[in-house]
Protein backbone atom coordinates (compact mmCIF):
# COMPACT_ATOMS: atom_id res chain seq x y z
CA UNK A 1 0.00 0.00 0.00
CA UNK A 2 1.61 3.11 -1.28
CA UNK A 3 2.26 5.95 1.94
CA UNK A 4 -0.23 8.72 1.84
CA UNK A 5 1.56 10.98 4.20
CA UNK A 6 5.07 10.59 2.02
CA UNK A 7 3.25 11.35 -0.92
CA UNK A 8 1.99 14.85 -0.14
CA UNK A 9 5.21 15.50 1.52
CA UNK A 10 7.32 15.38 -2.11
CA UNK A 11 3.80 17.22 -3.48
CA UNK A 12 4.45 20.06 -0.86
CA UNK A 13 0.72 19.50 0.21
CA UNK A 14 0.93 18.27 3.90
CA UNK A 15 0.60 21.58 6.74
CA UNK A 16 -0.71 20.16 9.76
CA UNK A 17 -1.08 16.62 10.77
CA UNK A 18 -1.75 14.81 14.35
CA UNK A 19 1.02 12.63 15.49
CA UNK A 20 -2.05 9.51 15.51
CA UNK A 21 -2.11 10.14 11.27
CA UNK A 22 1.55 8.50 11.00
CA UNK A 23 0.48 5.31 12.74
CA UNK A 24 -3.15 5.14 11.99
CA UNK A 25 -1.63 5.37 8.38
CA UNK A 26 1.21 3.16 8.65
CA UNK A 27 -0.64 -0.09 9.84
CA UNK A 28 -1.49 -1.46 6.33
CA UNK A 29 -4.84 -1.41 6.92
CA UNK A 30 -7.69 0.84 4.36
CA UNK A 31 -8.25 3.59 5.91
CA UNK A 32 -11.63 5.87 5.92
CA UNK A 33 -11.08 9.16 5.57
CA UNK A 34 -13.06 12.23 4.96
CA UNK A 35 -13.61 16.14 3.50
CA UNK A 36 -15.82 18.40 4.30
CA UNK A 37 -17.32 20.57 1.49
CA UNK A 38 -20.01 23.62 2.11
CA UNK A 39 -22.49 23.81 -1.10
CA UNK A 40 -22.37 27.45 -0.71
CA UNK A 41 -22.23 28.21 -4.68
CA UNK A 42 -23.41 25.83 -7.40
CA UNK A 43 -19.53 25.36 -8.60
CA UNK A 44 -16.21 24.62 -7.00
CA UNK A 45 -13.64 26.99 -7.74
CA UNK A 46 -9.69 26.16 -8.32
CA UNK A 47 -9.55 26.93 -4.76
CA UNK A 48 -11.11 23.42 -3.45
CA UNK A 49 -9.09 21.22 -5.78
CA UNK A 50 -6.22 21.20 -3.05
CA UNK A 51 -7.97 19.40 -0.75
CA UNK A 52 -9.89 17.30 -3.15
CA UNK A 53 -6.32 16.13 -4.86
CA UNK A 54 -5.77 15.14 -1.26
CA UNK A 55 -8.33 13.08 -0.98
CA UNK A 56 -7.80 11.59 -4.72
CA UNK A 57 -4.65 10.70 -3.48
CA UNK A 58 -6.16 9.18 -0.42
CA UNK A 59 -8.48 6.92 -2.44
CA UNK A 60 -4.83 6.12 -4.79
CA UNK A 61 -3.15 4.84 -1.92
CA UNK A 62 -5.91 2.29 -1.28
CA UNK A 63 -7.98 4.10 1.55
CA UNK A 64 -11.92 4.79 1.43
CA UNK A 65 -12.46 8.26 0.69
CA UNK A 66 -16.06 9.87 2.31
CA UNK A 67 -16.95 13.45 0.73
CA UNK A 68 -19.44 15.13 3.45
CA UNK A 69 -21.58 18.09 1.58
CA UNK A 70 -22.48 20.19 4.82
CA UNK A 71 -26.23 20.79 3.75
CA UNK A 72 -26.34 21.89 7.30
CA UNK A 73 -23.48 23.57 7.88
CA UNK A 74 -24.12 25.62 4.81
CA UNK A 75 -27.02 27.22 6.07
CA UNK A 76 -24.73 28.63 9.25
CA UNK A 77 -21.59 29.66 7.44
CA UNK A 78 -17.88 28.41 8.76
CA UNK A 79 -16.31 31.92 10.25
CA UNK A 80 -12.45 29.97 9.07
CA UNK A 81 -10.62 32.59 7.19
CA UNK A 82 -13.61 35.14 6.91
CA UNK A 83 -13.33 38.36 8.49
CA UNK A 84 -17.66 38.65 8.20
CA UNK A 85 -20.35 36.50 8.31
CA UNK A 86 -21.91 34.43 5.55
CA UNK A 87 -24.66 35.00 3.94
CA UNK A 88 -26.88 32.19 4.99
CA UNK A 89 -28.64 30.38 2.12
CA UNK A 90 -32.37 28.60 1.58
CA UNK A 91 -32.43 25.08 1.43
CA UNK A 92 -33.77 24.71 -2.61
CA UNK A 93 -30.26 26.70 -2.91
CA UNK A 94 -28.13 24.24 -1.08
CA UNK A 95 -30.12 21.22 -2.59
CA UNK A 96 -29.32 22.78 -6.21
CA UNK A 97 -25.55 23.35 -4.93
CA UNK A 98 -25.10 20.12 -3.75
CA UNK A 99 -26.18 17.94 -7.03
CA UNK A 100 -24.15 20.88 -9.49
CA UNK A 101 -20.82 20.26 -6.83
CA UNK A 102 -21.85 16.50 -6.86
CA UNK A 103 -21.25 16.06 -10.44
CA UNK A 104 -17.92 18.00 -10.44
CA UNK A 105 -16.37 15.77 -8.19
CA UNK A 106 -17.23 13.05 -9.76
CA UNK A 107 -14.23 13.40 -12.10
CA UNK A 108 -11.84 12.94 -9.44
CA UNK A 109 -12.94 10.42 -7.32
CA UNK A 110 -14.08 7.03 -8.20
CA UNK A 111 -17.59 6.98 -6.64
CA UNK A 112 -18.88 3.64 -8.50
CA UNK A 113 -16.34 1.14 -9.25
CA UNK A 114 -16.82 -2.33 -7.41
CA UNK A 115 -13.36 -1.79 -4.94
CA UNK A 116 -14.06 -1.68 -1.37
CA UNK A 117 -12.88 1.64 -1.14
CA UNK A 118 -14.64 3.52 -3.51
CA UNK A 119 -15.70 6.77 -2.29
CA UNK A 120 -18.90 7.87 -0.52
CA UNK A 121 -21.32 10.91 -0.53
CA UNK A 122 -22.68 12.09 2.72
CA UNK A 123 -24.71 15.25 3.63
CA UNK A 124 -25.15 16.38 7.05
CA UNK A 125 -28.44 17.33 6.95
CA UNK A 126 -29.47 14.12 6.93
CA UNK A 127 -28.25 13.34 10.51
CA UNK A 128 -28.47 17.09 11.91
CA UNK A 129 -32.02 17.60 10.77
CA UNK A 130 -33.30 15.30 13.43
CA UNK A 131 -31.92 17.43 16.12
CA UNK A 132 -33.88 19.43 18.33
CA UNK A 133 -31.71 22.41 19.64
CA UNK A 134 -32.01 21.71 23.20
CA UNK A 135 -30.88 17.98 22.72
CA UNK A 136 -28.02 18.98 20.81
CA UNK A 137 -26.74 21.30 23.14
CA UNK A 138 -27.16 18.87 26.02
CA UNK A 139 -26.21 15.54 24.88
CA UNK A 140 -23.11 17.49 22.42
CA UNK A 141 -22.44 21.19 23.38
CA UNK A 142 -21.48 19.72 27.23
CA UNK A 143 -18.60 17.87 25.81
CA UNK A 144 -16.79 20.93 24.55
CA UNK A 145 -15.88 24.18 27.08
CA UNK A 146 -16.68 27.73 25.49
CA UNK A 147 -12.86 28.51 26.80
CA UNK A 148 -11.75 25.76 24.30
CA UNK A 149 -14.22 26.98 21.53
CA UNK A 150 -12.58 30.61 21.74
CA UNK A 151 -8.96 29.73 21.57
CA UNK A 152 -9.58 28.49 18.06
CA UNK A 153 -7.78 30.90 15.62
CA UNK A 154 -10.77 31.10 13.13
CA UNK A 155 -13.22 32.23 16.58
CA UNK A 156 -10.07 34.37 18.16
CA UNK A 157 -9.71 36.77 14.77
CA UNK A 158 -13.75 37.04 14.77
CA UNK A 159 -13.98 38.12 18.13
CA UNK A 160 -12.77 41.36 17.47
CA UNK A 161 -15.39 42.45 14.37
CA UNK A 162 -17.94 40.29 16.44
CA UNK A 163 -19.20 36.71 15.65
CA UNK A 164 -22.70 35.88 15.89
CA UNK A 165 -23.91 32.47 18.10
CA UNK A 166 -24.67 31.23 14.78
CA UNK A 167 -21.55 31.35 13.26
CA UNK A 168 -19.91 30.84 16.54
CA UNK A 169 -21.84 27.08 16.76
CA UNK A 170 -20.15 25.82 13.70
CA UNK A 171 -17.40 24.25 15.45
CA UNK A 172 -19.41 22.43 17.34
CA UNK A 173 -21.78 20.88 14.75
CA UNK A 174 -18.94 20.33 12.58
CA UNK A 175 -17.27 18.53 14.95
CA UNK A 176 -20.71 16.12 15.48
CA UNK A 177 -19.89 15.63 11.95
CA UNK A 178 -16.79 13.46 12.48
CA UNK A 179 -18.17 11.83 15.74
CA UNK A 180 -21.21 10.95 13.34
CA UNK A 181 -19.07 9.82 10.27
CA UNK A 182 -16.75 7.78 13.41
CA UNK A 183 -19.10 5.91 14.94
CA UNK A 184 -21.47 5.18 11.47
CA UNK A 185 -19.11 4.84 9.08
CA UNK A 186 -15.53 4.05 11.14
CA UNK A 187 -13.70 7.27 9.96
CA UNK A 188 -10.83 8.13 11.73
CA UNK A 189 -9.21 10.69 9.58
CA UNK A 190 -10.59 14.14 8.58
CA UNK A 191 -8.56 16.42 5.51
CA UNK A 192 -9.08 19.88 5.08
CA UNK A 193 -7.82 22.78 4.16
CA UNK A 194 -4.84 24.84 7.21
CA UNK A 195 -7.84 26.95 7.65
CA UNK A 196 -10.18 23.75 9.08
CA UNK A 197 -7.15 22.68 11.25
CA UNK A 198 -9.57 24.06 14.06
CA UNK A 199 -12.30 22.66 13.35
CA UNK A 200 -10.70 19.32 12.34
CA UNK A 201 -8.87 19.15 16.10
CA UNK A 202 -12.28 19.95 17.74
CA UNK A 203 -13.49 16.67 16.40
CA UNK A 204 -10.77 14.86 17.62
CA UNK A 205 -11.39 16.34 21.07
CA UNK A 206 -15.33 15.82 20.80
CA UNK A 207 -14.66 11.73 19.85
CA UNK A 208 -12.10 11.89 22.88
CA UNK A 209 -14.38 12.97 25.44
CA UNK A 210 -17.46 11.52 24.37
CA UNK A 211 -16.25 8.03 23.39
CA UNK A 212 -12.96 7.51 24.35
CA UNK A 213 -12.10 7.30 20.72
CA UNK A 214 -8.67 8.22 18.59
CA UNK A 215 -9.14 9.91 15.55
CA UNK A 216 -7.07 12.19 13.37
CA UNK A 217 -6.30 14.91 11.29
CA UNK A 218 -4.34 16.18 8.46
CA UNK A 219 -4.26 19.38 6.60
CA UNK A 220 -2.70 21.01 2.89
CA UNK A 221 -1.06 24.52 3.07
CA UNK A 222 -3.11 27.05 1.53
CA UNK A 223 -1.83 28.28 -1.63
CA UNK A 224 -0.49 31.42 -2.22
CA UNK A 225 0.99 32.52 -5.82
CA UNK A 226 5.26 33.45 -5.69
CA UNK A 227 4.11 37.44 -5.99
CA UNK A 228 2.54 36.86 -2.46
CA UNK A 229 -1.31 37.24 -4.32
CA UNK A 230 -4.59 35.15 -3.54
CA UNK A 231 -4.23 31.89 -5.41
CA UNK A 232 -7.42 31.61 -8.09
CA UNK A 233 -8.24 34.82 -8.30
CA UNK A 234 -8.03 37.08 -11.05
CA UNK A 235 -9.68 40.24 -12.24
CA UNK A 236 -12.80 38.86 -12.87
CA UNK A 237 -13.14 37.19 -10.10
CA UNK A 238 -12.60 33.29 -9.05
CA UNK A 239 -11.52 30.57 -11.61
CA UNK A 240 -14.31 28.28 -11.34
CA UNK A 241 -14.74 24.60 -12.77
CA UNK A 242 -17.94 25.07 -14.44
CA UNK A 243 -17.83 26.16 -17.59
CA UNK A 244 -20.26 28.34 -17.73
CA UNK A 245 -18.67 30.39 -15.26
CA UNK A 246 -15.46 29.86 -16.16
CA UNK A 247 -14.83 29.03 -19.58
CA UNK A 248 -12.58 25.92 -20.72
CA UNK A 249 -10.01 28.75 -22.51
CA UNK A 250 -10.06 30.88 -19.55
CA UNK A 251 -9.49 28.35 -17.10
CA UNK A 252 -6.74 27.26 -19.85
CA UNK A 253 -5.81 29.89 -19.85
CA UNK A 254 -4.91 30.60 -15.98
CA UNK A 255 -2.82 27.98 -15.47
CA UNK A 256 -0.45 29.02 -18.92
CA UNK A 257 -0.32 32.28 -17.56
CA UNK A 258 1.48 31.13 -14.44
CA UNK A 259 5.08 31.97 -13.70
CA UNK A 260 7.67 29.48 -13.81
CA UNK A 261 8.25 29.48 -9.90
CA UNK A 262 4.61 28.89 -9.41
CA UNK A 263 4.09 26.25 -12.72
CA UNK A 264 6.85 23.88 -10.72
CA UNK A 265 4.66 24.02 -7.47
CA UNK A 266 1.70 23.73 -8.81
CA UNK A 267 1.97 20.58 -11.39
CA UNK A 268 2.94 18.61 -8.45
CA UNK A 269 -0.20 19.33 -6.03
CA UNK A 270 -3.01 19.51 -9.01
CA UNK A 271 -1.65 16.66 -11.27
CA UNK A 272 -1.43 13.31 -10.68
CA UNK A 273 2.12 12.76 -12.90
CA UNK A 274 4.44 11.13 -10.87
CA UNK A 275 7.59 12.09 -9.09
CA UNK A 276 10.11 10.97 -12.23
CA UNK A 277 7.79 12.33 -14.75
CA UNK A 278 7.57 16.19 -12.76
CA UNK A 279 11.39 15.70 -12.81
CA UNK A 280 11.70 15.40 -16.11
CA UNK A 281 9.29 18.13 -17.42
CA UNK A 282 11.10 20.75 -15.17
CA UNK A 283 14.42 19.83 -16.34
CA UNK A 284 13.62 20.18 -20.17
CA UNK A 285 11.71 23.73 -19.06
CA UNK A 286 14.42 24.70 -17.70
CA UNK A 287 16.61 24.19 -20.91
CA UNK A 288 13.96 25.80 -22.83
CA UNK A 289 12.48 28.27 -20.73
CA UNK A 290 10.67 30.18 -23.40
CA UNK A 291 8.52 27.05 -24.76
CA UNK A 292 6.67 27.20 -21.31
CA UNK A 293 6.66 23.02 -21.51
CA UNK A 294 6.03 23.02 -17.32
CA UNK A 295 3.12 25.73 -18.16
CA UNK A 296 1.53 23.53 -21.25
CA UNK A 297 1.63 20.61 -19.23
CA UNK A 298 0.05 21.10 -16.20
CA UNK A 299 -2.62 23.25 -18.47
CA UNK A 300 -3.43 20.42 -20.22
CA UNK A 301 -3.58 17.70 -17.13
CA UNK A 302 -5.89 20.20 -15.29
CA UNK A 303 -8.18 21.04 -18.87
CA UNK A 304 -8.29 17.29 -19.17
CA UNK A 305 -9.47 16.58 -15.61
CA UNK A 306 -12.06 19.60 -15.24
CA UNK A 307 -13.50 19.57 -18.88
CA UNK A 308 -12.50 16.99 -20.87
CA UNK A 309 -9.53 15.80 -23.71
CA UNK A 310 -11.67 17.64 -26.80
CA UNK A 311 -11.72 20.78 -24.62
CA UNK A 312 -8.16 20.62 -23.94
CA UNK A 313 -7.31 20.07 -27.70
CA UNK A 314 -9.49 22.73 -28.47
CA UNK A 315 -8.08 25.23 -26.11
CA UNK A 316 -4.79 24.33 -27.64
CA UNK A 317 -5.74 25.12 -30.89
CA UNK A 318 -7.06 27.81 -30.28
CA UNK A 319 -3.55 28.87 -28.42
CA UNK A 320 -1.36 28.39 -31.23
CA UNK A 321 -3.53 29.83 -33.61
CA UNK A 322 -4.03 33.49 -32.07
CA UNK A 323 -0.28 33.24 -30.87
CA UNK A 324 1.23 31.81 -33.91
CA UNK A 325 2.49 32.73 -37.20
CA UNK A 326 -0.20 33.81 -39.77
CA UNK A 327 -2.87 34.77 -37.52
CA UNK A 328 -4.82 36.21 -39.49
CA UNK A 329 -5.47 33.43 -41.72
CA UNK A 330 -5.96 31.34 -38.20
CA UNK A 331 -8.57 34.30 -36.82
CA UNK A 332 -10.90 32.78 -39.60
CA UNK A 333 -10.56 29.18 -38.45
CA UNK A 334 -11.85 29.88 -34.99
CA UNK A 335 -15.74 28.92 -34.32
CA UNK A 336 -17.67 32.10 -33.36
CA UNK A 337 -18.32 29.78 -29.98
CA UNK A 338 -14.49 29.57 -29.65
CA UNK A 339 -13.91 33.26 -30.59
CA UNK A 340 -15.79 34.54 -27.79
CA UNK A 341 -14.83 31.93 -25.51
CA UNK A 342 -10.82 33.41 -26.04
CA UNK A 343 -12.52 36.81 -25.95
CA UNK A 344 -14.91 36.96 -23.19
CA UNK A 345 -14.94 40.73 -21.41
CA UNK A 346 -13.19 42.29 -24.40
CA UNK A 347 -15.34 45.51 -24.79
CA UNK A 348 -17.86 45.20 -27.88
CA UNK A 349 -19.25 47.94 -30.26
CA UNK A 350 -21.87 47.19 -32.51
CA UNK A 351 -22.00 48.49 -36.11
CA UNK A 352 -24.53 48.57 -38.92
CA UNK A 353 -24.32 46.14 -41.52
CA UNK A 354 -25.27 49.33 -43.94
CA UNK A 355 -21.90 51.10 -42.92
CA UNK A 356 -19.62 47.79 -44.14
CA UNK A 357 -21.39 47.65 -47.33
CA UNK A 358 -19.22 48.46 -50.94
CA UNK A 359 -16.22 50.70 -49.49
CA UNK A 360 -17.20 50.74 -45.99
CA UNK A 361 -15.82 52.78 -43.35
CA UNK A 362 -12.48 55.18 -42.68
CA UNK A 363 -10.53 53.54 -40.32
CA UNK A 364 -9.81 56.77 -38.34
CA UNK A 365 -13.86 57.41 -38.46
CA UNK A 366 -14.45 53.66 -37.28
CA UNK A 367 -12.57 54.10 -34.49
CA UNK A 368 -13.17 57.44 -33.22
CA UNK A 369 -16.63 57.72 -33.95
CA UNK A 370 -18.56 54.28 -34.43
CA UNK A 371 -16.55 52.53 -31.36
CA UNK A 372 -15.39 55.51 -29.84
CA UNK A 373 -12.15 53.33 -28.91
CA UNK A 374 -10.53 56.29 -29.04
CA UNK A 375 -11.81 59.96 -27.44
CA UNK A 376 -10.69 61.59 -31.01
CA UNK A 377 -9.75 61.31 -34.64
CA UNK A 378 -6.59 62.86 -34.02
CA UNK A 379 -5.34 60.32 -31.33
CA UNK A 380 -7.21 57.67 -33.70
CA UNK A 381 -4.38 59.04 -36.07
CA UNK A 382 -1.40 59.10 -33.83
CA UNK A 383 -1.63 55.75 -32.73
CA UNK A 384 -2.46 54.16 -36.36
CA UNK A 385 0.78 56.18 -37.64
CA UNK A 386 3.34 54.98 -35.28
CA UNK A 387 1.54 51.42 -35.94
CA UNK A 388 -0.14 50.91 -33.07
CA UNK A 389 -3.38 49.45 -34.39
CA UNK A 390 -4.14 45.74 -35.69
CA UNK A 391 -6.99 44.41 -37.35
CA UNK A 392 -7.84 40.98 -37.22
CA UNK A 393 -3.94 40.70 -35.83
CA UNK A 394 -2.76 42.52 -38.62
CA UNK A 395 -1.34 45.94 -38.62
CA UNK A 396 -3.26 48.60 -40.61
CA UNK A 397 -2.72 52.28 -41.43
CA UNK A 398 -5.13 55.49 -41.54
CA UNK A 399 -5.64 54.91 -45.07
CA UNK A 400 -7.59 51.58 -44.97
CA UNK A 401 -11.57 51.57 -45.20
CA UNK A 402 -13.15 48.33 -43.38
CA UNK A 403 -15.99 46.24 -44.93
CA UNK A 404 -17.52 43.34 -45.11
CA UNK A 405 -14.29 41.57 -46.23
CA UNK A 406 -12.88 42.04 -42.50
CA UNK A 407 -15.73 40.05 -41.02
CA UNK A 408 -15.06 37.17 -39.35
CA UNK A 409 -18.11 34.32 -38.80
CA UNK A 410 -19.33 37.07 -41.13
CA UNK A 411 -20.26 39.12 -38.45
CA UNK A 412 -16.64 40.38 -36.07
CA UNK A 413 -14.09 41.98 -36.65
CA UNK A 414 -11.13 42.07 -33.81
CA UNK A 415 -9.55 45.47 -33.00
CA UNK A 416 -6.53 45.59 -31.07
CA UNK A 417 -4.25 48.56 -29.95
CA UNK A 418 -0.96 48.34 -28.50
CA UNK A 419 0.02 44.58 -27.34
CA UNK A 420 -2.88 43.58 -24.80
CA UNK A 421 -6.00 45.85 -25.52
CA UNK A 422 -8.49 44.36 -27.37
CA UNK A 423 -11.95 44.88 -28.51
CA UNK A 424 -14.84 43.44 -30.65
CA UNK A 425 -16.94 45.31 -33.13
CA UNK A 426 -20.19 43.65 -34.25
CA UNK A 427 -22.40 43.87 -37.25
CA UNK A 428 -26.00 44.01 -36.49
Amino acid sequence: MKDFIEELKWRGMLQDCTPESFDLLNKGEVITGYLGIDPTGDSLHIGHLVSIMMLKHFQLCGHKPIVLLGGATGMIGDPSGKLEERKLLDENTLRHNENCIKKQLMKFLDFESDMPNKALLVNNYDWMSKWTFLDFIRDIGKHITVNYMIAKDSVKKRLETGISFTEFSYQLVQAYDYFYLYNNNGCKLQIGGADQWGNITTGIELIRRKCGGEASGITCPLITKSDGKKFGKTEEGNVWLDASKTSPYKFYQFWINCSDEDAAHYIKIFTLLKKEEIEEIIKKHNESPHLRILQKTLAEELTNIVHSKDDTETCVKASNLLFGKNSFENLKELSEDLFLQVFEGVPQFPISSDILENEGINIIELLSEKAKIFSSKSEAKRVLKDGGVQINKRKVDESIYINTNYLLNNKYILVQIGKKNFYIIYKI
